[in-house]
């Protein structure tokens, strides 16, 4: 239970954190936009600070798709998938809810898509494929990092910037989700095209993690005998 707790929390704050420097740093005049390199900072900082939050008591998934690509790599029990995927959408729509309550109080009221996910200068196709792709490529950092051959204290770091580099890319695409629970608090808040494009940030995702998680139990990214006869001769 308190690893399901941790993940409702951890999602929780990346929701709530990650959309209102969307939604509320650029909400009127007192406080300007930070723009694409604020917005993507503070995801990537989000997640930092839950890495080592409830990073011991969870692994901080924080989202479905990481939580498929770790059970594929075979990291996580099969009856734990479900349970830390209800969690994580469970938080994402609190997250959303709080940051829809507070925007709501000002003078001009709510905006009416609430951070949500959505595509409109691109094809389907390029949103789908930069989904599928920039999650493969975060959950795959994510199982390097923190495997027991590679893993290091500053792996919450290197997760963070990650996602930090992949919403600065990612923006001006699709908003960047690589989260099916970012996505789909801010979308039921939101209601109307968000709605109906939820799916693909719900798939997409999906894909990229299954496919990171498939690849990484298959040892495609394993060290060899050569690297290791190597690093040691060079100790």
């Amino acid at each position: 239970m308190k690893a399901y707790t941790a993940e409702l929390f951890g999602t929780f704050c990346l929701v709530f954190i990650g959309c209102s420097s969307v939604v509320l740093g650029g909400f009127g005049d007192l406080i300007p936009t930070g723009g694409a390199v604020g917005i993507a900072l503070a995801f990537g900082i989000a997640v930092v600070a839950m890495a080592y939050a409830v990073g011991p008591i969870s692994g901080a998934h924080l989202n479905p798709a990481v939580t498929l690509g770790v059970y594929l790599a075979g990291r996580l029990p099969a009856k734990e998938v479900l349970p830390y995927m209800v969690a994580q959408v469970i938080g994402g729509i609190i997250g959303a809810l709080v940051l829809w309550l507070i925007a709501s109080g000002s003078a001009a009221g709510a905006p009416a898509n609430l951070a949500a996910n959505g595509w409109s200068n691109y094809t389907t196709g390029a949103a789908f494929i930069a989904e599928v792709v920039a999650t493969f490529v975060f959950v795959m950092v994510i199982l390097g990092v923190t495997s027991e051959k590679h893993g290091t204290v500053m792996a919450g770091l290197a997760i963070g910037l990650t996602l930090t580099a992949i919403h600065i890319c990612l923006i001006a695409v699709t908003g960047t989700s690589v989260n099916p629970a970012r996505s789909i608090g801010p979308a039921l808040f939101s209601g109307g095209a968000a709605i109906g494009q939820l799916w693909l940030f719900i798939v997409a995702p999906l894909i990229g993690g299954a496919i990171a998680g498939f690849l990484y139990k298959a040892g495609v990214f394993e060290e060899t005998g050569s690297t290791r006869t190597m690093e040691k001769a060079k100790a």
